[in-house]
């Protein structure tokens, strides 16, 4: 068994996919919309990762004009950077910025931050 993707709705896809792959450094592996669902799929590969690796897939379901409620029972996605100074000079030149940190892993041992999407998914970035 290996881990595949991860799915989240998104309100405004175009702004989503920036987010990700402008700010991020995803990479869009693939997109497909479905007419008769009137929903847009998307698929994001973090930075360096094999084509097959896992994923972050985008949902957007057209006739949806109010956000997502998120639950009580979500908590993060967890990414590692190799540098989170390098990442967040990449989030300031477009305009964002993290949600807490960065600052120390609770072990000491490493960074971490926390930044916020768009739809206001925790992302979670750790440097070791």
């Amino acid at each position: 068994m290996r881990f595949l993707h991860t799915m989240i709705r998104v309100l405004d896809l175009d702004k989503s996919v920036r987010f990700y792959c402008d700010a991020l450094g995803f990479e869009e592996r693939r997109r497909i919309s479905h007419e008769k669902g009137r929903f847009t799929l998307v698929s994001l590969s973090p930075p360096g990762a094999p084509e097959d690796g896992p994923q972050i897939e985008l949902t957007h379901n057209w006739d949806r004009d109010r956000p997502y409620e998120r639950g009580e029972g979500y908590g993060h996605t967890a990414f590692g950077v190799d540098s989170m100074d390098a990442l967040g000079e990449r989030l300031k030149a477009h305009g964002l910025g993290f949600s807490w940190g960065p600052g120390s892993t609770p072990d000491g041992k490493g960074k971490m931050a926390f930044v916020d999407d768009p739809d206001g998914y925790e992302i979670e970035l750790l440097e070791r």
